[in-house]
């Protein structure tokens, strides 16, 4: 009898070429399309261009007809607005930048969705990340980046439990972008084509503000420079990310300014300059391993920025050159070449 394999749709090419492979692979594979959003005003959200839209639903139903597998829509709207979208407003109102991605594979995408997998008798779980894993001779199971790294996911995924890691594939994470495509054309998929999504899909047409003032009021506060003279007003430290430079209405000419703190507690949004963005040392929190501690290694800092060489002493990160514009609230993973070794969540930086 084939192994079970419970595969999260979500619509898109990369998710239905997963579940094609392991069609192929000959395994029996059930999609599962999981509801995370629906727009309270759906005039405001530009749709195909959103991550996980309600119209997506019908795109992995039809991927799932063409391949001959069950599918099944999942209800996950409750949790995913407890840890997702109410983390995000909550992080932006105390001053800090969230990763809504990360908190959605953490909670979503690799919990509630792997318990229901496992009530379905699943053996395996998989989804369309462009990550791939590998085991150790012990039969740990380690993550990797994925082949195209300029599609590479790993960053987001730093989080899973060793359980979750062990029990789940990433079937195109050994691919080219444009190889993926060609499997979808291949089984004749209608997303062959689909375009990549970009939005946030709890954000409407990018704008985080509209999303974070539905529960967050504006409370008006200083801006200071980096000598604490007052350079302007504020509506609210919502409205900032560390190293914003538009919008900042604070006039004068001379060099570009930046936002560089945000102080949350005293309700104060610093200026500075670009090289008043520089850090050298970053204080992290919640450090987790993927594989055995280390102290050194390369370090992301954002999505898709280029990995730094750096020491961990403590829960202090120490890079070897400086890197502008790391804010509080942004994850930090650890890589060993292509491997995922740990990670951990900025708090302050010096």
């Amino acid at each position: 009898m084939p192994e079970r394999v419970v595969v999260g749709m979500s619509g898109g090419v990369d998710s239905s070429v997963a579940a094609a492979l392991l069609v192929e692979q000959g395994f029996d594979v059930i999609g599962i399309t999981m509801r995370l959003w629906t727009e309270a005003r759906p005039e405001d959200y530009t749709g195909r261009s959103q991550c996980c839209a309600i119209e997506d639903i019908g795109d992995a139903r039809r991927v799932a007809q063409r391949l001959g597998i069950p599918h099944y829509t999942l209800n996950l709207e409750r949790p995913f607005r407890k840890f997702v979208v109410d983390q995000f407003i909550d992080e932006y109102a105390n001053g800090r930048t969230p990763n809504p991605c990360l908190n959605c594979n953490t909670f979503i995408k690799f919990d509630a969705f792997l318990e229901r997998a496992k009530a379905l008798g699943a053996d395996w779980i998989a989804t369309g990340h462009y990550a791939r894993t590998a085991s150790d001779a012990d039969g740990s199971v380690q993550l990797l980046r994925g082949v195209d790294r300029e599609k590479d996911q790993s960053y987001f995924l730093y989080t899973l439990s060793p359980q979750a890691l062990a029990m789940t594939r990433f079937p195109v994470g050994g691919l080219q972008k444009a190889e993926v495509r060609a499997v979808a054309e291949r089984h004749n998929l209608a997303v062959a084509d689909k375009p990549e999504s970009a939005d946030i899909c709890f954000v409407p047409g990018g704008d985080y503000r509209a999303v974070v003032g539905t529960k967050v009021a504006d409370r008006p506060g200083l801006m200071l420079d980096t000598e604490g003279r007052e350079v302007g007003r504020h509506q609210g430290v919502q409205h900032f990310t560390i190293g914003q430079r538009k919008g900042l209405q604070i006039g004068g000419g001379g060099e570009r300014r930046f936002v560089t703190g945000i102080d949350a507690a005293t309700n104060v949004v610093t200026i500075g300059s670009a090289d008043d963005l520089l850090v050298e040392r970053i204080e992290l929190s919640d450090v987790r391993w993927l594989a055995e501690p280390v102290d050194r290694f390369e370090v992301q800092l954002r999505y898709r920025s280029t990995p730094l060489a750096s020491t961990l002493s403590g829960n202090v990160l120490v890079l070897d050159e400086p890197a502008r514009g790391v804010a509080p609230g942004q994850a930090a993973v650890f890589y060993d070449g292509d491997r995922v070794v740990g990670g951990g969540t900025v708090e302050s930086t010096g």
